[in-house]
């Protein structure tokens, strides 16, 4: 199946850039835009090369993070030491189910009507969670109980509209954890994800490389990290109400163009 155009890649690009860090959804966005626009399916090859901007934007805003964590297995530094162990404890759920359930999230869970009924849901259970629970624990302070769960709560995100970083930044902020290092915790947890992901997915792209896979790549992992260094900043001094009820609102609109569409 051949990439969107140039437009159509950058606008896809970016949306998968913004809303893959922004607890908003991304896979909802890339099934709705096209939708509303009644622009063709981009195509299994076109998703892999938007994942992998993602992923860049990732390994660009947090190298130095990185680069301790791997320093750490050879060093003293118990703490970066800990938090690795922790990103691999809360990594391994996610990418299980989202093995199991791979091609009902390509088929069964596109619906318009069940990805609007899951951003509400979601946005519903950010908005409570962030708004009742205190920012009282460091993400250093996260135990493999806490990380078992983000995991799991990860795990949800095969359903588009639930978002892999709105489940786990939820399910952090539940956990008591500052919204800043709930932030910065799924996004460190995102990038084996990704990289998984892209890397048993890459197959497809191989020989689908062209300029407009390149410009949605581009769009990607620019809009990624200034979605990444937006989100981190934002929520230093604010609360995630905003996205929630962001996600209220776009379903409500979805559920209308589903009614007016018939």
């Amino acid at each position: 199946m051949p990439a969107p155009s140039g437009p159509e890649s950058i606008v896809l690009g970016a949306i998968q850039g913004l809303t893959e860090f922004l607890p908003v959804s991304s896979s909802a966005h890339l099934v709705i835009t096209p939708w509303l626009m009644r622009w063709d399916d981009p195509g299994l090859a076109f998703d892999v090369a938007l994942h992998l901007g993602t992923l860049v934007a990732l390994i660009v805003y947090y190298w130095k993070e990185w680069m301790m964590l791997g320093a750490s297995l050879f060093s003293g530094d118990r703490k970066s030491r800990h938090l690795l162990l922790m990103l691999i404890v809360a990594s391994v759920p996610g990418a299980i189910i989202g093995l199991m359930f791979e091609k009902e999230a390509e088929t069964v869970f596109r619906s318009p009507a069940l990805i609007a009924v899951a951003m509400a849901a979601l946005g519903v259970a950010l908005w409570f969670c962030d708004r009742a629970t205190p920012e009282t624990r460091h993400m250093t302070e996260i135990t493999f109980v806490d990380a078992l769960l983000i995991g799991l709560s990860q795990a949800f995100a095969v359903i588009p509209g639930v978002s892999r970083s709105g489940s786990t930044i939820t399910m952090a902020r539940l956990l008591r954890i500052k919204r800043e290092d709930a932030a910065n915790f799924s996004f460190l947890m995102a990038a084996p994800i990704i990289a998984g992901a892209g890397l048993v997915e890459s197959r497809h792209l191989v020989h689908s490389i062209n300029l407009d896979v390149v410009l949605g790549f581009a769009a990607a992992a620019i809009f990624g990290l200034i979605a990444i260094a937006g989100l981190v900043r934002f929520v230093r001094t604010r609360t995630y109400e905003p996205f929630a009820w962001y996600r209220v609102l776009a379903a409500a609109f979805v559920i209308l163009v589903v009614i007016f569409r018939g």
